[in-house]
């Protein structure tokens, strides 16, 4: 015989194997074998969630306050990175020699978005949920202190020994003109006071709250100013001449890069050029070759027909200009040349920007490209020169060259000649600093590669009559950093705003003070009984002290009975004199309070 009985299940759905084991048992055997197993049998069922459910429990969950201070550390932790490793929108070309160096970690770190942390998925979705989950906290807990700030403070507890500042003394003032004295003298300390019954509840410190929710408001504006910053933000760089200048529109930029929202039609008109650059360095001691003065000294405009006006820019001094920022990042030398074709023709004359190789002495490296040469019999000659700079020469009688100092003391150019095809014309980018030389050919004396060392004034002239390349001078240049960032302000005033409210937050205490004031029989006399005590809503040292103020300022409109203990009498608990004793029972007032209800400040 088998007899079918139904189990409880467990929350996942299956049976519960020693719950079935021992109801077979017990079915089969009956009260002998009902003693087999002492498990109860509970028949308990977990209610579904549902759909809405865990919608409402996640949310919960994200509005919290301990998920938003673990979001805010994850996106600290995540902001790391972006510090320690190369950043493509800050510097693309790290960010090739750390792939190159590094291949499997390359690899990795490529993958998870390493090298563009601040718009990765999982920085943008942290960064999201933050948001989200701070706006979920401020919103309840705004109305909710709305609500407490048109509220009244509780009733006073039945009990006010109990609360941790306390004290109490006995007068012959009447309890009416005592409890009005205490209502004014709280309105007057900036409490919020109102009587309820024979006392008076008064609070204070709702700023403390109100700090809080301004440092949680700020952080909301943080990271709106992050978002903006990010969305709508322009850089780029630009390195000049002595003597040449930029306007702010696309095509002048040496690099650019934007925000997603970012509309490069409506750049402000601006621009600026570099008159002279002032450099000059440490010449002796530990320090040799450290810059003392590093200044570009520059003419800027703001608007179409804006006036000029100059000032200088310094490393830690950037020009402010129509909502953009212009930074001063480095600097270098120009050597100025003058190059003839085989007819003759002066066919480039300028300066030529060499990038440092050595950051400490500038030991430089540039090239010159004149694709307009010509032969001396009028054939296509486009010549190409590569070349060595150093400021202050230090390779003599060692045929290298490399510069010793990074002032102008021994200027010495050494140019290697190649002519041929520079690939200019082949519609394909070029890197204006390096020379193809897939289509050139070397110029060769008696086999050996055509190079020359020069001084400022000294002339190449090519073999073959195909022409001459003069070294006429040298100029400095500097290269700039063009920056629009427009979220700086609110950045600004969000950070500020989270100090003030952190700070408030942290140094104002919120507190509750009562003032009971009832007349009593003692020894057929009639006496009346001030009490006093206060509450906050942490620890202070600073609430007896306040509260023993208070009961100074009171003392004068109830004082001291001839055979009453001093009014200046506060403790942690008890009072002192005959607030030490368990005073006499108070009646009620015309509007009883729970004695926990003054216990929630």
């Amino acid at each position: 015989m088998s007899t079918k009985t139904d189990t409880p299940r467990d929350p996942g759905g299956g049976p519960d194997p020693g719950a079935q084991a021992a109801a077979d048992a017990g079915t089969d055997l009956g009260a002998a074998g009902s003693q087999l197993s002492t498990a109860p049998t509970e028949d308990v069922s977990f209610p579904s969630l549902g759909p809405v459910g865990w919608a409402r429990w996640f949310w919960r969950q994200l509005t919290s306050m301990r998920v938003a201070l673990l979001l805010l550390f994850l996106l600290s932790i995540g902001a790391i990175p972006g510090s320690l490793i190369p950043q493509t929108s800050i510097d693309p070309v790290k960010v090739d020699q750390f792939k190159a160096e590094h291949d499997t970690l390359g690899a990795l770190y490529d993958k998870l978005g390493m090298f563009h942390v601040y718009s990765s998925v999982w920085f943008s979705a942290i960064y999201l949920l933050l948001f989200i989950s701070l706006i979920g906290c401020i919103v309840p807990r705004s109305w909710q202190f709305v609500g407490q700030l048109r509220s009244r403070p509780p009733a006073a507890p039945r009990r006010l020994t109990r609360l941790p500042a306390y004290t109490t003394w006995r007068t012959d003032a009447d309890p009416e003109e005592v409890l009005g004295a205490a209502q004014r003298l709280m309105r007057k300390r900036r409490f919020r006071a109102h009587r309820a019954g024979t006392a008076v509840a008064a609070e204070k410190g709702y700023l403390r709250e109100t700090g809080n929710l301004l440092f949680h408001l700020a952080l909301i504006v943080m990271l709106v100013a992050f978002a903006v910053g990010s969305l709508w933000k322009s850089e780029g760089g630009k390195l000049i001449t002595e003597g040449d200048g930029f306007s702010n529109s696309l095509t002048q930029y040496d690099d650019f890069k934007s925000g997603a929202f970012f509309d490069t039609d409506t750049m402000e008109p601006f621009g600026f050029s570099l008159d002279k650059f002032e450099a000059t360095y440490e010449r002796s001691g530990p320090q040799k070759g450290t810059p003392r003065v590093f200044r570009a000294h520059v003419r800027y405009f703001s608007g179409a027909d804006g006036k000029e006006h100059k000032t200088a820019i310094e490393v830690n001094t950037p020009l402010d200009i129509a909502g953009s920022k212009v930074y001063l990042l480095s600097h270098g030398y120009s050597p100025a040349v003058t190059v003839k074709d085989g007819r003759g023709k002066v066919v480039y004359k300028g300066a030529v920007p060499f990038l440092p190789q050595d950051p400490k002495n500038f030991t430089s490296t540039g090239v010159v490209k004149v694709p307009g040469a010509q032969t001396k019999d009028g054939k296509r000659n486009q010549l190409g020169f590569q070349g060595f700079f150093v400021p202050t020469f230090g390779g003599k009688g060692s045929g290298s060259m490399f510069s010793q100092f990074p002032a102008l003391d021994y200027p010495v150019l050494t140019l290697t000649a190649y002519h041929g095809d520079l690939g200019v014309d082949s519609g394909l980018p070029q890197n204006v600093y390096q020379l193809q030389k897939k289509n050139l050919k070397q110029y060769k004396v008696n086999g050996a590669p055509f190079a020359k060392m020069m001084l400022p004034g000294e002339t190449m002239k090519l073999p073959g009559g195909d022409g001459s390349i003069e070294f006429t001078g040298i100029k400095s240049w500097a290269s700039f950093k063009i920056t629009h960032q427009p979220g700086n302000g609110l950045a600004l005033g969000g950070a500020v705003a989270a100090l003030v409210g952190l700070a408030g937050s942290l140094f104002i205490q919120r507190r509750r003070v009562w003032i009971r004031v009832e007349r009593v029989e003692e020894n057929g006399v009639g006496v009346t009984v001030v009490e006093m005590a206060g509450l906050g809503r942490s620890e202070s040292p600073r609430l007896p002290e306040e509260l023993g103020d208070l009961a100074e300022a009171l003392a004068p409109h109830a004082p001291v009975a001839p055979d009453g203990p001093d009014a200046s009498g506060t403790g942690a608990g008890s009072g002192t004199g005959p607030a030490s004793e368990d005073p006499a029972e108070p009646t009620d007032s015309t509007d009883p309070a729970d004695p926990s209800e003054g216990a929630r400040a």
